[in-house]
């Protein structure tokens, strides 16, 4: 069956979806609504939705209508309470993915309501134990069992893998991707040919030694000394920084969406909380490359962007420092910190301007894009997956990230979760000794050349007074 095009909006009494099904006969269209989900077949396309609310089940409010020369049917659902408002509707794979459990997260399959207690045998072994020692108990318990004695399977050892293969990407879900990328230009690739059985340790190793060698102390007081370009880029005004809230996707957007993969994603609360923290690092590299081309993408964007982004370039995603318990409600600005930091010393090492403040000034892009909320994070995501997808190589990283980060951002994401991110990011405050170099030393040397030059300068010009002749 084929997805057809479509688009949502609303009134205060119904819901409008308009989809494009050309050469079909109007008397074949079987429409169903039930509570949320609402499903048209129509030979050979189906479409199910699942909106926010409930719809009326009722022949008199809706109606359908179909329009054979534009090829447009238009289908009016009646909201089951008047003025609602139906959030999300132009976040379509959104509104194609499945509905959801309503079974709570963590908790079992099967749970107990309800149970009767009664005096058994067990009851009065289990009194008859309770006063024995753990060795004693051990024993007595063996010989009610027939001398059984009872195993545990040490955990101390590591599961048994039958794969040499390590997963990666979006929740570890990939692997096979880089079979054979030392036959491709991958230049962003800091695995090399172990790439698909480096563990994820050993990929955070590799990481870092790879930063740590690349960062040229020259290239970084060099942008720092002539900053004039740098300047320029950090004032640049991203036209997302501000944009209004009644704006919408375009229809290349809206058609991307509806060929995104259709997922159903089960994540525990630390993977769902490390999710968050990895999406800062795309937002990262991202605001990076339009800022550095003020969002008009060259055919070095792609390098760019994967260079950036940790995720990518040696399969490393958050989280970036060892925490207890995870929680959806809490973003430790230490984690926080430790993320932006891990980008921070990627800008200054791999791209072409390397400098403190642009990083900034990319940090502050990325608390405004969570600011506007899922919508504009999906749109940062598309034009992110747009870039990649046209590249040879790189666009595998759109495979195993960008697709699944666009989806989840739209049907999994929280507004509130965004919100607090933004206003954390925005309020962080990241120290250049967290980065692991000496920058504030480098920039004093640089100031302190700057000075003594300007001192010459000036004795050089009280020596060319002196050789004047004195003026009469």
């Amino acid at each position: 069956m084929i997805t057809p095009r479509f688009s949502c909006s609303q009134t205060e009494e119904a819901v409008i979806v308009l989809v494009y099904c050309p050469s079909v006969r109007a008397s074949d269209v079987e429409l169903n609504v039930d509570d949320t989900l609402f499903t048209l077949h129509i030979n050979p396309y189906f479409l199910r939705l699942n909106f926010s609310h409930a719809l009326q089940d009722d022949d008199e409010g809706s109606s359908a209508r179909y329009d054979p020369v534009s090829g447009y049917l238009t289908v009016s659902l009646t909201k089951s309470v008047r003025g609602q408002d139906f959030e999300d509707l132009d976040l379509l794979s959104k509104l194609l993915a499945p509905r959801r459990s309503e079974r709570a997260e963590g908790k079992p399959l099967i749970e107990v309501l309800n149970s009767q207690e009664s005096v058994s045998e067990d009851d009065d072994l289990t009194a008859r134990t309770s006063g024995l020692s753990l060795a004693e108990q051990e024993i007595y318990e063996a010989a009610e069992n027939d001398w059984q004695i009872k195993q545990d399977i040490s955990t101390s050892e590591p599961l048994l893998k039958t794969s040499a293969q390590q997963p990666y990407g979006f929740l570890n879900l990939y692997t096979g991707y880089f079979q054979h990328v030392e036959h491709t230009e991958n230049e962003v690739n800091e695995l090399g040919a172990d790439v698909e059985s480096s563990h994820s340790q050993e990929r955070r190793q590799k990481r870092l030694k790879h930063e740590n060698e690349k960062f040229d102390e020259e290239h970084y007081i060099a942008d720092f000394a002539d900053d004039e370009y740098i300047i320029e880029l950090c004032s640049w005004k991203h036209p997302y920084a501000n944009l209004d809230s009644d704006w919408s996707y375009t229809e290349v957007e809206k058609l991307a969406m509806l060929r995104l993969p259709r997922k159903e994603y089960i994540a525990t609360t630390s993977q769902t909380h490390n999710l968050y923290l990895t999406l800062i690092t795309l937002l990262y590299a991202y605001a990076y490359d339009s800022r550095t081309t003020q969002k008009d993408p060259t055919p070095e964007s792609p390098w760019t962007i994967c260079s950036l982004t940790p995720a990518f370039s040696a399969l490393d995603p958050a989280p970036y420092v060892a925490r207890k318990t995870a929680t959806l409600e809490h973003f430790d600005k230490k984690e926080l910190a430790a993320t932006l930091a891990t980008s921070y010393r990627r800008s200054l090492t791999f791209p072409l301007y390397r400098s403190y403040a642009l990083a900034e000034a990319c940090r502050a892009d990325v608390a405004s894009f969570l600011a506007g909320g899922k919508r504009l994070v999906v749109r940062c995501l598309l034009e992110m997956k747009e870039i990649l997808d046209h590249h040879d190589v790189y666009y595998a990283y759109s495979k195993i990230w960008v697709d699944d980060f666009c989806l989840w951002a739209q049907a999994y994401a929280s507004e509130q979760i965004f919100a607090t991110l933004a206003s954390a990011v925005s309020a962080l405050k990241l120290p250049k000794s967290m980065l692991g170099w000496d920058l504030e030393q480098l920039e004093a040397l640089v100031q302190e050349d700057a000075s003594r030059t300007s001192d010459s300068d000036d004795e050089s010009e009280d020596e060319v007074e002196r050789m004047l002749p004195a003026q009469l």
